[in-house]
C-alpha cells in the first residue's frame, strides 16, 4: 500500500538562528516577545484579559499515511482546527458559566476523541503517539496575549457592535510596538551569491487578484472542507482554485496567467483597519474567525522561479504541491517561518516577527520562498512538507532529493499613510506576522516547464 512519507531532514541550526532573531523557543513554544497582539502600554488594567490556546500539532507530526486514508486524516486535521478556533472563541467572550478551566476541558475532551479517530485512520506507523491524552490537552498561552483581540463578537458572529467600531477596536489591538518603521532596521540581506551557471529566472505574469478570488480554503491541507484555513486567502493563476478543485479541475480550469500557467498560487489577504469593513464581516473566514478590516488587493504580485545558489535545476512534477511557512507559527515556534516583511526601496533590510512601517510613497512588501528541493516521488507527503526541503547555504539538496526551480512570490501593497494593517489568520494565531506563509500546486504543461528549467539553467531571463 503506498503512504505518504515524511522525510527526516532537519534545519536545526537555521532554527536555531531564526529563534535568536525572534525569541522565540525552538521546543514548539513561544517566548514573550513584542507581538502584534500584545496589550498596548496605556491599556487599563480593569480590560477583559485573554490568552491565546496553544495545542499540540498533530498534523505536523504525521510521518506516514496510507494514500486511501489521507482525505480522511486532512478532514480530521480541519476539525481538530475548528474545536481550537471555538474554545479561542469561548475564551474571547465568555458566557458567565466558562471559566478558562472549563473551557479547556471541554476542548480536550473533543480533541481526545477526534485524535483517537485520527490516529485510526493514520494507521501504526504515522508517527502519532499510542496514546494521544497527552496531545489532547492545550494551554492558554498569558504571556504571549493579556487583551483580547477582537472585541464586540459573538461565537457565531452575529454580536457586537458596527463594522467600523469592530474594525477600530481590533485595530487598537495591534499596537505600534508591533511594528516598526523600516528606516530602523539595519541592512541584513547580503547579496544573493550565485556560483554555478544556472543565473536565469522565469516569471509568470498572473496578475493582482483583481477579479477578487478569494476563499477561505486550502485544498492542499484540508481538501474537500470548506473554509478549512479559518482565514482568507488571495489566488492568481488557476480561477477555479478551491477546496474542492481536484487534479483533473485544476487540468481543465482557466488562468490569470499570461503564460498560459495553470498553477495555483494563493496567501491570506492582507487586511487594513480605515473603519471599513468586507462583506465576510459576519462569514466564516471573515468575522466569524476574528478577521474583519478591509481586504487590499495587491498592488504587485510577482511569481518567479531562480536557482538560489546557480545550481543547475530539474523539472518538478505536474501537480506537485508545496507549502512555505507557517499559519499557526505564533503557537508552533519559528521551525517553518519562512516569510518576511520589508517596503519598496528598503528591501535590504527584511523584518519577520514585525510588520514594517513604509515612507511615503513605499509599498508594504511580502516575500515567501518556496523549498527548492524535492524527493522526486511523491506529489504530497503525510505532512504536507517533508516531500519537499531547502537548500543549504551553498545550495544542496538533501540526501536523495533533487534541485528544482524556487519559487518566490513577492507581494506589495499600498498601505495608507498612518493606518494599521495586518495579514488574516486562525483565530488563536492573533494576525501574528510570522504565521504569513503560501501555497502552489504546478499545474505547468510539459513545454512550459521545459522552458522554466532551461531559462534558469542557462541563464537567461524569461517572462
Amino acid at each position: 500500500m503506498k503512504s505518504r512519507k515524511r522525510g527526516t531532514s532537519r534545519r536545526r541550526a537555521g532554527a536555531l538562528l531564526l529563534a535568536v532573531i525572534l525569541g522565540i523557543g525552538t521546543a514548539g513554544t513561544v517566548a514573550a516577545v513584542s507581538f502584534a497582539g500584545e496589550r498596548p502600554r496605556n491599556a487599563r488594567s480593569a480590560s477583559p484579559q485573554v490568552g491565546t490556546v496553544a495545542c499540540a500539532d498533530a498534523g505536523a507530526a504525521l510521518n506516514e499515511v496510507p494514500e486511501a486514508s489521507q482525505d480522511a486524516v486532512d478532514k480530521t486535521l480541519a476539525e481538530l482546527d475548528v474545536q481550537v478556533a471555538d474554545a479561542y472563541t469561548r475564551l474571547s467572550a465568555p458566557r458567565p458559566d466558562d471559566s478558562e478551566d472549563r473551557v479547556l476541558g471541554d476542548l480536550a475532551t473533543r480533541r481526545t476523541e477526534t485524535l483517537k479517530k485520527l490516529s485510526g485512520s493514520a494507521g501504526q506507523d504515522s508517527g502519532l503517539p499510542q496514546d494521544v491524552s497527552g496531545m489532547a490537552k492545550c494551554v492558554v498561552r498569558h504571556d504571549l496575549v493579556v487583551e483580547d483581540s477582537a472585541k464586540g463578537y459573538s461565537a457565531d458572529g452575529e454580536g457586537g457592535t458596527v463594522a467600523q467600531t469592530k474594525a477600530a477596536s481590533l485595530a487598537k489591538s495591534l499596537p505600534r510596538r508591533g511594528f516598526v518603521d523600516i528606516r530602523s532596521v539595519s541592512p541584513n540581506v547580503p547579496a544573493p551569491v550565485r556560483k554555478g551557471p544556472a543565473t536565469g529566472s522565469f516569471t509568470s505574469q498572473c496578475g493582482r487578484n483583481e477579479n477578487r478570488h478569494l476563499n477561505p480554503d486550502n485544498v492542499i491541507v484540508a481538501p474537500g472542507v470548506s473554509n478549512g484555513a479559518h482565514h482568507m486567502h488571495d489566488y492568481v493563476g488557476n480561477v477555479a482554485t478551491d477546496a474542492f478543485s481536484s487534479n483533473a479541475k485544476l487540468a481543465a480550469s482557466g488562468t490569470t496567467c499570461s503564460n498560459g500557467d495553470q498553477s495555483a498560487y494563493y496567501w491570506p489577504v492582507l487586511r487594513v483597519f480605515d473603519g471599513t469593513n468586507e462583506k465576510d464581516a459576519k462569514a466564516p473566514g471573515g468575522g466569524k474567525d476574528r478577521n474583519v478590516g478591509r481586504i487590499l488587493t495587491p498592488a504587485e504580485a510577482n511569481i518567479t522561479y531562480t536557482s538560489s545558489a546557480g545550481n543547475p535545476v530539474q523539472p518538478m512534477a505536474r501537480f506537485l504541491r508545496i507549502i512555505t511557512g507557517d499559519a499557526k507559527a505564533f503557537t508552533n515556534g519559528p521551525a517553518n517561518v519562512r516569510a518576511s516583511w520589508s517596503c519598496t526601496g528598503f528591501e535590504n533590510r527584511q523584518v519577520v516577527d514585525k510588520y514594517p512601517i513604509c515612507p511615503q510613497g513605499s509599498r508594504v512588501v511580502r516575500t515567501l520562498k518556496f523549498p527548492d528541493c524535492w524527493d522526486g516521488k511523491n506529489i504530497d507527503s503525510a505532512n504536507h512538507r517533508t516531500h519537499t526541503a531547502f537548500s543549504n547555504a551553498s545550495g544542496s539538496c538533501p540526501k536523495n532529493f533533487k534541485a528544482i526551480p524556487q519559487l518566490v512570490e513577492r507581494v506589495a501593497y499600498d498601505v495608507p499613510a498612518g493606518v494599521r494593517y495586518a495579514v488574516d489568520s486562525f483565530p488563536e494565531q492573533l494576525h501574528n506576522p510570522i504565521t504569513d506563509h503560501g501555497d502552489f500546486i504546478n499545474n505547468m504543461n510539459k513545454g512550459l516547464l521545459d522552458q522554466m528549467v532551461g531559462c534558469i539553467n542557462q541563464g537567461r531571463r524569461c517572462g
